[in-house]
């Protein structure tokens, strides 16, 4: 999969995925935010700091994610994001939606034996 068609994937389903890790795991810092979502991918994704920053951005302008600034594993300075009571109603609708449209991708690809 080249570069690009990565970033295409990534632009509708990124703030998902975010959303869905900070519910499953807590607060984490970006970094720990985008290794996850690649370890689960098995590393299918690559993501690069510039990626995941852009949408914690919006994430906290929408106010789905709060942020705060705690200490790192390595004893660094960071800031933790973790979702807040909307993002948790967004993450839900969000869910519904991409399994909803995902189960028609998946019918209309299944559809060339069907004439």
């Amino acid at each position: 999969m080249t570069n690009a068609k990565k970033s295409e994937v990534l632009q509708g389903t990124l703030d998902l995925m975010i959303l869905k890790t900070l519910h499953a795991l807590g607060p984490q810092h970006g970094f720990g935010i985008a290794r996850r979502i690649e370890q689960v991918s098995r590393d299918v994704l690559q993501l690069n700091e510039g990626t995941v920053y852009t949408s914690l951005l919006r994430l906290l302008q929408q106010g789905w994610i709060a942020a705060q600034w705690g200490t790192s594993d390595n004893n660094r300075k960071a800031k933790f994001y973790s979702i807040t009571a909307r993002g948790e109603k967004r993450l839900a609708v969000e869910t519904e939606n991409w399994e909803r449209i995902s189960g028609v991708v998946g019918r209309v690809l299944r559809l060339e034996g069907e004439r």
